[in-house]
């Protein structure tokens, strides 16, 4: 796996790992129910990791787009089965694993199929 297709991960991570906290905190903890005005602020470090996850994306896949986007929708498939499964404790069942077979197949197409 070359860099940029490392930092296109990292970067889907952190947005989407951000995004999950953004929209699903409030139901953990109260403040987040409180100060959803305080929450809009994170959309300040989510667009900046989309913004470089898609820039490295381009890159790593030869200034192409859809691939990038595929590997970003894949990313936030398995980060959200696993925050969700860790925090909201929905366990991960038949319909939650073969999307994530599917996620993963769809980032093994776009990084393996040339």
């Amino acid at each position: 796996m070359n860099k940029a297709l490392i930092l296109t991960i990292l970067y889907f991570l952190g947005a989407h790992l951000l995004t999950w906290f953004q929209l699903n905190g409030q139901f953990i903890w109260t403040w987040f129910r409180d100060h959803p005005l305080i929450l809009c602020l994170f959309g300040i470090p989510v667009s900046y990791f989309y913004i470089f996850a898609t820039k490295y994306s381009f890159e790593a896949f030869n200034e192409l787009l859809w691939p990038g986007r595929l590997v970003g929708f894949a990313v936030g498939i398995v980060s959200f089965a696993i925050f969700t499964s860790i925090f909201m404790g929905e366990g991960i069942n038949t319909k939650t694993t073969i999307s994530l077979i599917l996620s993963l197949t769809l980032v093994l197409i776009q990084v393996f199929w040339k």
